[in-house]
């Protein structure tokens, strides 16, 4: 008999371009349909879902049920984690892919405000929810499929691929929003048209079905990985991943939510708050407060071209933090994100140039920051609780820095008289609290994935 015929068979090993694919096409996905929702909630929501007649207060409440959805991305996290410890990382990116796809394309059906009262924000909020709550188990299973497939010495490399579909996601929604805004023009530059407010909003959010299809076959093709297939067969497997990284991982856990504060910070600021800030009229109404006064359509073509360099970065970051190591790398990187934040004021005020520089110095320190993040937080945590720990970890992040950073940045906007110099100042606060962190921390650049 042949060596071959009584050779085990061993589980099939990922090819390295589908790993790198599935890991980056779901984060597109859930970052597209994130961003769908954070343009429309500057764009849109308050006129049609909000209608206070104060243009402040409206745009603190879509900010408001933005921020909603942060909350429930710990629990998003909790349950996926929970399913992806216990039944695999394959399994559990379907449903959490799943999940926010149907949420997306449900808000693209809903009636406004004018039809049916205030069950129209309430539907909203629900829908909202459900997308943070598929959200918070994206994230790490993404992750997790691109660092324990990775090759050796290469995870930060491969860990920057789920990284990247934040940027990639923020292009492909911001230009979709760009071009139904530029076949429905409007003649107020500070005001969508009404053809946009009718339907035209809407499309985004539909659109969001053909794309998770896509991202369906490419994930459904995927093999388990090695390093939890052995976990199984090694009965590592625990019944309550939760309890146990909290009785076992609960450093961990606390670095790793403040490792990614100042990530979270800068990411909702740039994204979000800019384009409020970016778009307000330089000599506003009654109630709002003064901004930058450009037009929608110029000021995202200025954003994405910002973007552009957040991805440049997120790449770059890869090699450096398998070269360097993670923590010094971000030690450096943060340090930076601390000084930007205190020269808000003389960027932006610098005019076109100034502002140009603003958006790519911002985006690059958030590719930067971002990018290591991918191998980083999974590091931290052994294979049996590290969906659970590395989700956790990043998603209750997200209540400390961006279910609050678009909110506390208007506020800070007023209470400046229109000035950003609080908001800059807010920024490199909580990239101190993470330059802490970082420095209390311990390098994981040479741990085994498999422990």
């Amino acid at each position: 008999m042949s060596l071959s015929a009584t050779t085990t068979p061993t589980v099939p090993a990922n090819p390295k371009s589908r790993v790198i694919l599935a890991s980056l096409i779901g984060t597109t996905i859930e970052f597209y349909d994130f961003y769908v929702y954070a343009t429309a909630a500057v764009l849109v929501f308050p006129y049609l879902f909000f209608p206070t007649g104060d243009p402040t207060t409206a745009l603190l409440s879509s900010f408001a049920i933005f921020g909603a959805a942060m909350v429930a991305r710990p629990l998003g996290a909790v349950f996926f984690g929970h399913l992806g410890d216990k039944v695999g990382r394959k399994t559990t990116l379907v449903a959490a892919l799943l999940t926010m796809g149907i949420a997306t394309f449900l808000i693209g059906l809903l009636p406004t405000y004018l039809v049916i009262g205030w069950f129209a924000p309430l539907l909203l909020v629900i829908l909202r929810l459900a997308q943070g709550f598929a959200l918070g188990g994206e994230w790490s299973g993404a992750a997790l499929v691109a660092t324990e497939n990775a090759p050796e010495g290469k995870r930060a490399w491969y860990g920057t691929f789920p990284q990247l579909g934040a940027p990639i996601g923020f292009i492909i929604a911001n230009g979709l929003f760009l071009l139904i805004a530029f076949l429905l023009p409007s003649d107020d530059p500070s005001r969508p048209s009404d053809a946009f407010l009718d339907w035209g909003w809407r499309i985004p959010f539909l659109f969001s079905a053909v794309m998770v299809i896509v991202g369906l076959w490419v994930r459904l093709r995927l093999v388990e990985s090695e390093t939890f297939t052995n976990t199984v067969k090694a009965g590592k497997v625990v019944k309550l991943p939760l309890k146990l990284v909290f009785k076992s991982n609960w450093r961990e856990l606390i670095l790793g939510t403040f490792f990614m504060l100042a990530t979270y910070v800068l990411f909702y600021l740039m994204t979000t708050f800019s384009l409020s800030y970016g778009r307000a009229p330089i000599e506003p109404e009654d109630g709002a407060q003064p901004g930058l006064g450009y037009s929608y359509s110029t000021f995202v073509l200025m954003l994405i071209a910002g973007v552009v360099f957040f991805g440049i970065f997120t790449l770059l970051s890869g090699p450096w933090a398998d070269k360097f190591g993670r923590r010094k790398t971000l030690i450096i990187v943060t340090s930076g994100i601390i000084v930007f934040g205190l020269l808000w004021v003389p960027l932006l005020g610098a005019g076109f140039i100034g502002v140009m520089a603003w958006l790519i110095i911002g985006f690059s320190l958030m590719g930067m920051t971002f990018g290591p993040m991918g191998a980083l937080l999974p590091e931290l945590f052994p294979t049996n609780v590290r969906y659970t720990g590395s989700g956790i970890s990043y998603n209750v992040s997200s209540i400390l820095g961006a279910a609050v950073a678009p909110f506390i940045a208007v506020w800070l906007w007023a209470m400046a008289d229109g000035s950003p110099v609080l908001v800059g100042v807010y920024l490199a606060s909580m990239g101190l609290i993470t330059l802490i962190a970082l420095i209390i921390g311990k390098e994981t650049k040479d741990v085994d994935i498999n422990r």
